[in-house]
């Protein structure tokens, strides 16, 4: 297949499915209209289970191995939360004011803002920005690794991107396929996508 290549989709369970990341076996979607977390079969699109939240406008979701992450653009905050319960562990500020992607690389969290247009490295522990680089463009919502590049849906331009994390050099990009492309994850051999326009969850081949 080619790179960007559908291979296949399925509907999200929500209207406005903005942040989207996989823990190995299920993905998980959060929903900006219901504010609720969906963990879901990736075989299937079935929904397993979900949780609601506190918060208004998520955004970005990770998973570390153990807990997820999640970004909120009305606190402006990124929260750690129990995956089992919806708990907040605990909290701490998006380092500018369009929090957006986040993903997590093993050991930091990696973290896209739209008013900044910079996509940051973030201490867990701490929340401390380590550094930044340029997103590839002014909409930089969606955002994951793939174990060695950094990958970020473009809401603007309506491509993907595969970026050097040292650098922010873009590598190559392929254009999404729907028009709001939002929530972006890799399962180690395959990128997810959510639209929002679409209201789909897309499967997607990267070579």
């Amino acid at each position: 297949m080619a790179l960007g290549t559908v291979i296949r989709s399925f509907l999200s369970p929500g209207a406005i499915p903005t942040g989207l990341t996989f823990d190995g076996r299920c993905l998980w979607s959060v929903d900006y209209g219901t504010n609720r977390i969906y963990q879901i079969d990736p075989a299937t699109g079935t929904v397993i289970r979900s949780f609601g939240t506190l918060l208004t406008k998520g955004q970005g979701l990770t998973f570390d191995g153990r807990c997820l992450w999640y970004a909120d653009l009305t606190t402006l905050r990124i929260y750690q939360i129990d995956p089992e319960t919806g708990t907040i562990i605990r909290s701490f500020a998006a380092p500018a004011a369009g929090p957006r992607g986040l993903t997590f690389d093993g050991r930091v969290i990696w973290h896209s803002d739209s008013n900044t247009f910079l996509i940051y490295q973030i201490d867990p522990a701490t929340g401390t920005v380590i550094r930044s680089v340029p997103a590839p463009v002014k909409a930089p919502y969606g955002l994951t690794f793939d174990g060695r590049f950094l990958w970020n849906a473009d809401n603007g331009t309506k491509r993907v991107y595969q970026i050097d994390p040292e650098t922010g050099t873009v590598i190559r990009s392929f254009l999404s396929p729907s028009t709001s492309p939002y929530g972006l994850a890799f399962d180690g051999r395959t990128l997810w996508l959510t639209d929002i326009t679409a209201t789909s969850i897309y499967q997607i081949d990267i070579g």
